[in-house]
């Protein structure tokens, strides 16, 4: 194994060290830093790059980040936004779950929103809760270009909203903008806040914004991937280059049990799909992150909606070693045992706050962490680093802990279970009712042609509310 060259140098902050220390070893990707934990996959990274360079230029962008339980999904995205930051986009992320999907009827869409505008980003705000300086700031460069042009500071909002009255539900949201300035110039406390509300999403009845802002429509589930576009003509008003929203947890959507209901938020990704492939959105970047199953399952994954399976479909020629980062399916490579021990330098350098006299392990010790985890796991621990990474900072904080102790007297007992995707194991059966028992006791003493019947029509009842096999019972 080639030697690789040593982390960069340079001291970390104790809190900046303890954020990524603490949240690597729950399993979870830090909020920031990820300069300091990256390693390979550099082909993915330079994609994406020129993807936000696209966005930022105009363009729009679809991805969909397809990678193993635990492989660095989540991680890549944050890394995406954080590139995307870098070029001026403004960024927004959030998970989905069973109370945020992409479509319903019931409030999850507009609740999907409401999430995606309390994480708005910016470089300068990359924790969130950027939606009201990006207001902030698109108004004072109206009023500055007023007093240059010696013009009203109505007129240039305006003027600058009116391409927004063009698209769907853009005059109500020129006009909260609007509404904003006017509370804006008038120190008039309640009305900006009743404006941000309204682009949060947090109006829930039409009659209450009315009645705060004189607007006649809200954000809700119908509106919510056409107020995404409104957002991302509106951030380049005010001076940033586009928007990027992640959207994590796509499994969600594949656990639907429901087929109705599942195809009607693959209709929403289609939907994303086709205006981000023929530039109407321009701007706008969305990625999408997810298992195998979820793209490749033809009863439940994305390919079972024939529309989404064409456009999503791989490159036939991109066999035996070949790749094309072109296609809106990026897969993300297994690192290579030279990435991996990169990484574990880098965690090494992280956990001694940057500091090389303080390293709590020699190299030999990466190397024969790293062979005990080929012999223990095999191959896995390259696809899935998320377990690794986990127990080697748990190894380093032993050895810190315990200075007497022999690290070789450590390495042999780390444990790396094989990490399994608990979205994929099988449903459990439903416990039977009394009323199970007494429809099971009728097919018994029933004649055969009353058993099928019954029998048909349970089937029938149950094909209308779920397709899932797993939890059907006779």
């Amino acid at each position: 194994m080639t030697t690789p060259s040593a982390p960069a140098a340079g001291r970390l902050r104790p809190r900046e060290r303890d954020a990524i220390i603490n949240s690597l070893r729950a399993g979870v990707v830090p909020r920031a830093g990820f300069q300091h934990i990256q390693v390979g996959r550099a082909g993915e990274v330079k994609a994406l790059a020129a993807d936000l360079d696209r966005v930022a230029d105009g363009g729009s962008l679809i991805r969909f980040i397809i990678g193993e339980y635990g492989a660095g999904k989540t991680f890549f995205l944050s890394l995406t936004s954080s590139i995307a930051a870098e070029k001026k986009l403004v960024t927004a992320r959030a998970d989905l779950t069973p109370d945020r999907r992409l479509q319903s009827t019931t409030g999850q869409a507009r609740s999907l929103y409401a999430e995606l505008m309390r994480n708005l980003a910016t470089r300068a705000a990359p924790d969130g809760g950027a939606l009201p300086a990006v207001v902030e700031r698109f108004v004072t460069s109206a009023r500055t270009e007023a007093d240059a042009s010696g013009s009203d500071v109505d007129q240039v909002i305006s003027r600058r909203l009116s391409t927004l009255s063009e698209m769907v539900g853009g005059y109500d949201f020129a006009h909260v903008i609007g509404a904003y300035w006017r509370g804006y110039d008038a120190g008039n406390d309640q009305l900006k806040s009743d404006a941000i509300r309204w682009l949060r999403a947090e109006f829930t009845t039409k009659t209450e914004a009315r009645a705060a802002l004189g607007v006649r429509t809200i954000i809700d589930d119908a509106s919510f991937y056409d107020a995404l576009k409104l957002l991302a003509t509106f951030v380049r008003l005010a001076g940033y280059s586009g928007l990027l929203i992640c959207l994590d947890e796509m499994v969600n959507l594949y656990k639907l049990a429901h087929t109705q209901s599942r195809n009607s938020n693959y209709e929403q990704v289609l939907r994303i799909v086709n205006d981000c492939l023929q530039g109407r959105a321009p701007g706008l970047g969305v990625c999408f992150g997810g298992t195998p199953e979820l793209l490749m399952d033809s009863r439940r994954g994305l390919y079972s909606y024939e529309a989404l399976r064409s456009r999503l479909a791989e490159n036939a020629f991109a066999v035996g070693g070949l790749v094309d980062m072109s296609s809106p399916v990026l897969r993300l490579a297994n690192l290579t045992p030279e990435d991996l021990y990169v990484l574990l330098t880098k965690l090494r350098h992280v956990y001694a706050a940057g500091d090389p006299s303080a390293y709590l392990l020699p190299d030999d010790a990466l190397h024969a962490f790293m062979q005990h985890c080929a012999t223990r796991v095999g191959d896995a621990y390259f696809r899935t680093p998320r377990t690794t990474i986990r127990e080697f900072l748990n190894l380093l904080a032993v050895v810190d802990q315990n200075p007497d102790l022999d690290w070789h007297t450590l390495i042999g007992r780390v444990e790396l279970p094989a990490e399994s995707n608990p979205d994929l194991q099988p449903l459990p059966e439903p416990t039977p009712s009394a009323g199970d028992d007494a429809s099971a006791a009728a097919l018994a003493f029933a004649s055969p042609e009353t058993t099928a019947t019954l029998g048909a029509t349970g089937s029938s009842a149950q094909d209308e509310q779920d397709d899932d096999l797993a939890t059907f019972r006779l």
